[in-house]
């Protein structure tokens, strides 16, 4: 059963992944108003950090228990442990600069003000983390067993 439940996690958050990441390319595509399209794909990239974080650490137990100290030769355990290390660099240390310079900005928008070049190399940093979080992802995939 517990098996079962890692293949359903593993479902849940390499989805997740994926699917957020083409819904925030679809939502600055397709909406005029930028802001409210950041709006919402922050939204839908703060619930995947939570995902990301539950599912990680069940990931990383559920292996630890299975196969012991074996588990730290085995790739699937790293790159969940790295994907767990970008979820929380990202949640815990981008995001919040992000907002931070989206609220000193107010109340223009934050690319049109002193804050822009700040906020595209952060934002820059951020989707490079997620690129490489969604690239090991495929690992698990590839890895469960």
């Amino acid at each position: 059963m517990a098996y079962r439940l890692s293949l359903i996690i593993i479902t849940l958050w390499v989805g997740a992944l994926w699917t957020t990441g083409i819904s925030a390319y679809v939502l600055f595509d397709s909406l005029q108003d930028k802001q409210m399209a950041g709006m919402l794909a922050g939204k839908l990239f703060n619930v995947v950090s939570y995902i990301g974080l539950g599912s990680a650490f069940y990931l990383l137990i559920h292996r630890l228990l299975q196969y012991g100290t074996a588990a730290l030769k085995q790739a699937f355990f790293w790159a969940v442990l790295v994907m767990l290390l970008l979820v929380l660099a990202g949640h815990f240390g981008i995001q919040p600069i992000l907002e931070s310079l989206k609220s000193q900005a107010l109340p223009a928008d934050v690319m049109q003000s002193v804050f822009a070049d700040r906020f595209r190399n952060w934002h820059g940093v951020a989707s490079m983390a997620y690129l490489f979080e969604c690239l090991l992802a495929l690992v698990l995939v590839f890895k469960a067993r």
